[in-house]
């Protein structure tokens, strides 16, 4: 299992912070990334939290997915290949 989770149906005003502000309470982050529009730097709605320990994206997933976060139901889900943006 990925450390890494893909964040999914983001407000589109959700910013790194908000995001680390939410899940650093499950474990210690290393990197958290909202993905945006190259063009308009306007974010795509989704995003990654990636934990140091694979323990703490566990208990991360259980329980913020389907959590609400400015509004919207979050969609949290393994990061897989498909979802990774290079």
């Amino acid at each position: 299992m990925s450390r890494k989770l893909y964040i999914g149906n983001l407000d589109y005003n959700t910013t790194e912070v908000d995001l680390e502000g939410s899940f650093s309470k499950f474990g210690s982050i290393e990197s958290v990334r909202v993905i945006r529009d190259h063009e308009t730097d306007r974010s795509r709605g989704f995003g990654f939290v990636n934990f140091q320990d694979k323990e703490s994206g566990i208990t991360a997933l259980d329980e913020m997915n389907n959590s609400d976060l400015l509004g919207r139901q979050m969609n949290v889900k393994i990061a897989n290949d498909r979802n990774l943006v290079r």
